[in-house]
């Protein structure tokens, strides 16, 4: 009799550290999850900031060009691939941060937009350095640069919330209860060697 008690009372200690340890770890991956969530959709807001700038600063340089005798075939090749990358990233605005493909694809297209946005300003400010003064102009400028710097900003909170994310659900005995409960590793942004090129707006 007593043996029975002492195995139902380990079943029941057992039981109980499962459960609380249960309670733990999933407390823990949803707070970490809804704060991942919430690091990107400011990280959208950014990069869909950018992407309403773009137009508007084509348009201010074709205004701006249309007074000049002379067509600047450097110009027109990167405003074509400003473009380009323009589209592409409109086609995977569309993203599942939790899906792998559909993040990378998402994160490729932005990076092929910042870089083609580089050549496209560098382009301009060589073509046409009385742009300048036009005050449509440098205020896109201005508005630029900030989102620019605040993109930044936004991917490296999001990548550091996904290390931790990522961290609480690979580790032992956490990653069990992940499984139990559906928490899975989430993709992340991968450093760019080519990010010191970034945009540079000032004229």
């Amino acid at each position: 009799m007593k043996k029975s008690y002492i195995v139902i009372g380990v079943i029941v200690v057992l039981v109980l550290i499962a459960f609380f340890t249960g309670k733990s770890a999933y407390n823990n991956m949803t707070t970490l999850e809804q704060e991942v969530e919430e690091v990107w959709g400011k990280v959208q807001v950014q990069y869909q900031r950018r992407m309403d700038l773009i137009p508007n600063m084509v348009e201010t340089v074709k205004g701006y060009a249309a007074h000049e005798s002379k067509t600047y075939e450097n110009v027109t090749r990167a405003r074509a691939g400003l473009s380009d990358a323009y589209n592409d990233a409109r086609a995977n605005d569309n993203v599942d941060p939790a899906n792998e493909q559909s993040f990378n694809n998402f994160a490729a297209s932005q990076e092929k937009l910042n870089k083609a946005l580089s050549i496209y300003v560098n382009a301009v400010r060589e073509a046409y350095p009385d742009l300048k003064a036009d005050t449509q102009f440098t205020n896109l400028q201005t508005v630029l640069e900030g989102t620019e710097n605040r993109i930044a900003t936004e991917r490296g909170r999001y990548t550091e919330i996904v290390k931790q994310y990522n961290v609480a659900v690979k580790r032992f005995p956490a990653n069990i209860w992940a499984g139990i409960f559906g928490f899975s590793a989430k993709p992340q942004f991968q450093a760019d060697p080519q990010a010191a090129n970034a945009p540079t707006v000032q004229f």
